[in-house]
């Protein structure tokens, strides 16, 4: 008597379409290919997101800075003001490899500098002879931490990242997330930032002041280029 296809199923067995077994070569073959299918699938995943993942991470000092024209009112402001800071607002254009050109808002707070009060006040941003230490940090074009007579610094704490405010009552620059202080030359006052305040990149082009985005690694005494975005 012939065996049904319930009993044939419960021995593990397999059937084609027209409820023949299948013999152990065909389960052998069918197998491999199942696994060969999702083996072949893997790799083709993993060969999207290599470049899809790399494009998110920060670009470790690669890339170029773009220049980006201050508010001329605002511009106009820190050029009439005496000895506070002034907030400066700007454009910033920037384009990855694997999405469309974005812009965004940023700022800077600029100040007006003396060269030899700058030196004085901030030694650990000038070497020998007062030369600015951003001539020989690895990635960016060497520039000068006064130009113009002014002092444009980022706005981020270079403790964690966080954004600073000025204090009109204490005339000092307050970090709000930790408590770290600094003077109008952008010195550590108090508070747990490893460093000063980072001056950046700042021209005057055609007769419009531009200033150039950079982001520097926080929580370490050296400056570290990251990135030319936010």
């Amino acid at each position: 008597m012939p065996h049904s296809s319930t009993n044939v199923a419960a021995q593990g067995g397999h059937f084609h379409s027209g409820d023949e077994p299948e013999t152990p070569e065909e389960v052998s073959r069918r197998q491999f290919m199942v696994n060969a299918t999702i083996t072949l699938s893997g790799v083709i995943g993993l060969g999207l997101a290599i470049p899809i993942v790399g494009s998110l991470l920060p670009s470790g000092g690669s890339g170029k800075g773009v220049w980006s024209p201050l508010d001329p009112a605002e511009w106009k402001q820190l050029q009439a003001s005496t000895e506070r800071p002034i907030k400066l607002s700007f454009t910033m254009k920037s384009k990855d490899a694997y999405l469309p050109e974005e812009t965004n808002s940023q700022y800077v707070w600029g100040i007006k500098a003396d060269q030899a009060k700058m030196q004085k006040a901030r030694p650990d941003l000038f070497g020998a002879g007062g030369k600015s230490i951003f001539a020989n940090i690895k990635g960016i074009e060497p520039y000068n931490v006064v130009n113009l007579g002014f002092v444009m610094f980022s706005p981020i704490c270079p403790h964690l990242g966080c954004r600073f405010n000025y204090d009109a009552d204490q005339n000092k620059f307050l970090c709000p997330c930790h408590g770290s202080i600094y003077t109008l030359e952008g010195a550590k006052s108090s508070g747990p930032a490893p460093r000063g305040l980072d001056p950046l990149p700042m021209r005057e082009q055609s007769g419009q002041a531009e200033v150039m985005w950079i982001r520097y690694q926080d929580s370490t005494p050296d400056h570290v280029l990251i990135s030319y975005t936010s």
